[in-house]
């Protein structure tokens, strides 16, 4: 809720005639249109409203200062504890101290990542690495509580125990009052009474850490693992963070990944090619053969299942995908010229040129041509 009081400008003791004085003044000077440049205004406005709304009347006046809500409905709602029924009926504590107001104490550690490199092997059948971390980790010698050994914690003395700093500054509507956490204590309330003197009090300190690493068989380039409660260590008993771990893979000279598959180039000679041929083809379990039928054409796919990467979710692997490429000579001469030209002649086939070869001469030859 906000402070109604610090709103319109008065202390919580003011009288009715003192509220009603407060809200016509300042209603006046903060009406929209007395400040038409100014956005804010009709906020500032309906502030004012609602604060005059709840202290004039004395029924919501006294649940907003009993409870802090106009809104409570007894019992113990709107308190936060049994300090909050103390401070509003006694002024404090059932022990004579103020009660603290604190944040959570426990604080999550914050994640970390980095980055590791496999090779292309690696990365499809997994592997084990170590990876080198600097980061906030938890005080061996106090335990993360950061008091020395056989001392406690303690109300701050800084704050007297309240976890924040308050301030006060004054405003056009009045005094207003603002806190913030406390810096030595966090907020929390309380502060070693001796300081752990490895960690300063802190309960963790910048370490060096080296931390085991199963890269699963299948993780491809971009991968990202994670590795909960390796991160930097949490405050106050707070959970520790994760370690987020991007995969980076080196491309392979031979193969190349898409998916589960791999494919690779496989270049055979024009005769293969056509006659068939059973080839041997590297793959990464090993050396396998493929079989050509013959009249194998340029551009076909030959599956080799099984030989491809590791499905991450343990169910077999992908193929391997054998590209065939024909490799058509660019250079012949003497009786492989002569070869080819019989063949082209076989088989009806036009030659570039004006040159004959030896059969079609002597066929023209023996017609008379």
């Amino acid at each position: 809720m906000p402070d109604y009081y610090a709103i319109l400008g008065i202390t919580r003791g003011a009288s009715a005639e003192e509220i009603k004085r407060a809200y016509r003044k300042l209603a006046r000077e903060s009406h929209p249109d007395a400040n038409p440049a100014d956005p804010h205004a009709e906020e500032r406005f309906k502030q004012i409203g609602e604060a005059y709304e709840v202290l004039s009347d004395p029924a919501k006046r006294q649940q907003y200062d009993t409870f802090g809500d106009v809104n409570a409905t007894g019992g113990f709602g709107g308190f936060g504890d049994i300090g909050d029924i103390m401070d509003a009926f006694f002024g404090g504590s059932p022990f004579g101290r103020a009660r603290t107001r604190t944040r959570t104490a426990a604080v999550p550690g914050q994640d970390v990542g980095t980055s590791v490199v496999l090779t292309f092997e690696q990365a499809v059948f997994g592997t084990s690495t170590d990876v080198a971390l600097q980061v906030q980790a938890r005080c061996e010698r106090c335990n993360g509580d950061g008091c020395e050994p056989g001392t406690f914690r303690t109300r701050c003395s800084n704050c007297a125990g309240l976890g924040e700093i308050r301030s006060s500054r004054n405003t056009i509507l009045g005094t207003v009052m603002t806190s913030r956490p406390c810096p030595v204590c966090d907020g929390v309330g309380e502060a070693p009474a001796v300081p752990c003197v490895e960690c300063h009090g802190a309960g963790r300190s910048l370490r060096k850490r080296t931390v085991p690493v199963e890269i699963p068989a299948g993780v491809d380039d971009g991968t990202t693992l994670r590795m909960r409660g390796n991160g930097e260590a949490g405050v106050r008993g707070g959970a520790d963070g994760d370690l987020f771990i991007r995969i980076n893979v080196k491309p392979h000279e031979f193969f190349a990944r898409r998916g589960d598959d791999l494919e690779c180039e496989l270049n055979v000679p024009l005769t293969q090619a056509v006659l068939g041929a059973e080839i041997p083809v590297q793959t990464l379990d090993g050396t396998e053969t493929v079989k050509l039928s013959a009249g194998t054409q340029h551009g076909t796919v030959v599956k080799l299942r099984g030989h491809g990467v590791p499905r991450l979710d343990g169910r077999g692997r992908g193929d391997l995908l054998v590209h065939v490429t024909v490799d058509v000579p660019s250079h012949i001469k003497g009786e492989e010229r002569e070869l080819f030209e019989r063949l082209a002649d076989l088989r009806g086939e036009a030659v570039a040129g004006e040159q004959k070869g030896i059969f079609r001469r002597l066929r023209d030859s023996f017609l008379g041509e």
